[in-house]
C-alpha cells in the first residue's frame, strides 16, 4: 500500500500551490538552521571537560544524599 509516484506528485503540487514556493523554501533553510545549531550545540557539550564530584568531609548520609556534617564525632 504504498503510495505511486502520481499520488506524491499530486501532494506535492498541492502543497506548493497552497503554501507557495518561497515559504517552503524558508522553511527548509529554517529546518537546515536548526539542525546545524543542533549539531553545534552536541559538538560543544562533548569539548567540554566533566566535573570531578569534590570530597566530602564529615559526610553523613540522609535520604540518599551526602551531605557535610557540621558537627564532630564525639569519640
Amino acid at each position: 500500500m504504498f503510495p505511486g509516484w502520481l499520488q506524491i506528485a499530486l501532494v506535492v503540487l498541492l502543497i506548493v500551490l497552497l503554501f507557495g514556493r518561497g515559504k517552503i523554501s524558508g522553511l527548509m533553510g529554517d529546518v537546515a538552521k536548526g539542525i546545524t545549531s543542533f549539531r553545534k550545540g552536541l559538538k560543544e557539550g562533548l569539548d567540554e571537560p566533566e566535573e570531578e564530584p569534590k570530597a566530602v568531609e564529615n559526610k553523613k548520609t540522609i535520604d540518599g544524599e551526602v551531605v557535610k556534617s557540621e558537627e564532630k564525632d564525639k569519640a
